[in-house]
């Protein structure tokens, strides 16, 4: 190794080029052997770098964003029932609505992949750079009851109002209390213009009985609904087609001797 390369090896540490260091070797050889010139060196060694910051950038989001799995809209078989609105999901995909502030509701049966396709929108999202929060709908509020217990309450709303895509799973499963209303209706207005993606068993027509205070339920629903892209999930149940099988179960019957 010459003093030039170690000289550059420690400048690239310094500015911490980390991808620039990881790929010098290759890229000077490639140099060396007359594949690159100087500014085609400099270019490649540049994207290098651009490419692992993007790439931790990626998996940072991709952690904050608390997917219970990595899911993809690649990956989903829309064939497992010709009721799915296939077309309509794949639309979702381009990812207009997250441009335009707007949301999606997602509802249906249980058990037809809805917590597969809002994770697997989420995914698409982070990907193209937004950041991104999944959680079940009770521990959301759950955990802005323990601010209000502990006086953090301000602190962590700001932390689901701050996601570009703020993902409800399982809502609307159960009766409100009067205080998880107003932590809801405060959660959707703050996020105004920002991405909410909503999974229910229930459409949102059924979701008005759950609120204690129609006067809540009216202002909250009607700024949620008409701003929603809304998507009807039917059939059979999605699960059995992810289900594990068993290589080694025998379906040959016993002989009997």
């Amino acid at each position: 190794m010459s003093v030039m390369d170690t000289a550059l090896r420690e400048s690239l540490k310094v500015l911490r080029l980390s991808g620039m260091l990881e790929t010098l070797d290759a890229r000077l050889l490639q140099a060396h052997g007359g594949e690159l010139v100087h500014l085609d060196f400099l270019q490649v060694l540049c994207q290098d770098e651009i490419t692992r910051r993007e790439t931790v950038a990626f998996e940072r989001r991709l952690k904050r964003a608390k997917f219970e799995q990595q899911v993809t809209l690649e990956e989903f078989d829309f064939t497992a029932s010709s009721k799915l609105p296939a077309a309509q999901i794949r639309d979702l995909g381009a990812l207009r609505w997250l441009h335009a502030g707007e949301s999606v509701i997602l509802f249906g049966p249980v058990g037809v992949g809805k917590t597969h396709i809002a994770q697997a929108l989420g995914h698409l999202a982070v990907r193209q750079g937004a950041g991104v929060r999944f959680a079940k709908t009770s521990r959301i509020l759950a955990e802005l009851a323990g601010g209000h217990a502990d006086r953090t309450w301000d602190r962590r709303i700001r932390e689901l109002i701050r996601p570009d895509v703020l993902i409800l799973d399982d809502f609307a499963m159960r009766q409100l209390s009067a205080a998880q209303a107003d932590d809801l209706y405060e959660l959707v207005s703050e996020r105004q213009c920002r991405s909410l993606i909503i999974a229910s068993n229930r459409a949102p027509s059924d979701w008005y009985p759950l609120f204690p205070t129609p006067v809540v339920a009216e202002s909250l629903l009607d700024r949620l609904i008409n701003t929603s892209h809304q998507v009807i999930m039917n059939g059979p149940s999605y699960r059995p087609n992810k289900r594990p099988k068993n290589p080694t179960a025998k379906t040959d019957k016993p002989k009997i001797t």
